[in-house]
């Protein structure tokens, strides 16, 4: 399917690791694992003979760890990317936002199993998807700087959007737009904190309006992500809590490992946020589609919904129904994501009425509340 297989390099300061990593890579068509190295500088000396296309990357090594690898890639070999190996832990996750910050492509989580058999299969499970989706990107994009689009190029000249387009297989898929938006709904995955980190600074503080957002992550690093987005944004940026009321101009964050939907105050008067542990959706949990079906359910005719860069379609079965009930929503355009997965699902089934690169989601998103 690969014209050109991806060459992988292993840095891992774990022989077990290495060779756990090695393997699963090995079985993935397309992929040829050129290396091996136990530390960062072994692997800066390698990489200038063996020219990798992809590391994986232990995150906490001795000598040169992972993020001082990426700062070196970063300046001296820019068109290397890494996935980051981490751990599940809150300096692991602050660790893996600085790792994407400075352009790595995704991450994964160290297996929490010392049974080689349980941590391969693990390994295989989560590795698979990223390689796959790196190996589409480099097909389709060519080569993408550091694994991700870069975005200080000039956007293709826009097309003059369309009216409100009405799918042909669903002649009522539109429902009717009551006023502006009173809330903004976010969906996200694979290279989400990268692309979060450069739309939501752009929002204004006094947007008016509450934003609910799923980003695909695991527990504790959702925390890590709110911190670093709310360190730069004039919103305040926080992980939801159950039970607390949504409130203008904060943007709540699910929290990995948890669902989370809008629910009824016993007042009737506000929405509160509601954490479950119901089962995963797409295989995600938090799932977007779980977020966006709660949402069209209080905010009739009043929702915008932004779906952005990552793999599968999780939230396509939301927007499905956002749609039903006057929703806007608002797509990145292929150009501008990592993958382009979750957005083009529901553009192809034309669900989407703005098509938007990176750089212009949070405009879009302000035409919406203000008018």
């Amino acid at each position: 399917m690969f014209a050109k297989k991806i060459k992988v390099m292993v840095v891992d300061d774990t022989i077990v690791y290495r060779k756990a990593v090695s393997d699963v890579l090995q079985e993935i068509p397309g992929v040829d694992v050129v290396g091996v190295a136990h530390n960062g500088k072994i692997a800066l000396s390698k990489i200038r003979t063996l020219k990798p296309d992809l590391l994986t990357l232990d995150i906490e090594m001795p000598e040169m760890n992972g993020i001082e690898v990426l700062e070196h890639l970063r300046r001296e070999a820019p068109n290397v990317s890494a996935i980051m190996v981490s751990t599940l832990t809150s300096e692991g996750g602050h660790m893996t936002m600085k790792a994407l910050e400075l352009g790595a492509y995704d991450f994964l989580l160290k297996p929490n199993t010392t049974n080689i058999v349980d941590s391969k299969k693990q390994l295989r499970t989560m590795l698979t998807p990223l390689i796959k989706a790196f190996q589409t990107g480099r097909t389709t994009v060519g080569s993408m700087g550091g694994g991700r689009p870069n975005n200080k190029r000039t956007p293709p000249p826009r097309r003059p959007r369309p009216a409100a387009r009405v799918t042909a297989s669903a002649p009522s898929a539109r429902g009717v737009r009551r006023s502006k938006s009173e809330i903004i709904a976010i969906g996200i995955s694979t290279g989400g904190p990268n692309a979060l980190g450069k739309m939501m600074p752009m929002l204004p503080g006094d947007l008016g309006v509450p934003v609910v957002l799923v980003q695909h992550m695991p527990p504790v690093f959702t925390k890590s992500l709110a911190a670093s987005l709310n360190a730069k944004c004039a919103l305040t940026v926080k992980e939801a809590e159950n039970g607390e009321p949504i409130l203008p101009n904060i943007a709540y964050i699910a929290p990995g490992g948890q669902q989370m939907k809008l629910v009824a105050s016993t007042d009737g008067q506000n929405r509160l946020i509601k954490l479950t542990n119901d089962p995963p959706e797409n295989s995600c949990r938090p799932s977007v589609d779980y977020l966006f079906r709660s949402v069209a359910d209080y905010y009739v005719g009043r929702t915008t919904a932004v779906i952005m860069t990552g793999m599968g379609s999780d939230g396509t079965k939301g927007l499905e129904i956002l749609k039903q009930k006057g929703a806007v929503v608002i797509g990145q355009d292929q150009s501008s994501c990592v993958v382009y997965g979750m957005p083009k699902a529901p553009a192809e089934k034309g669900l989407v009425d703005v098509v938007a690169p990176l750089d212009r989601i949070a405009a879009e998103i302000v035409k919406t509340v203000k008018g």
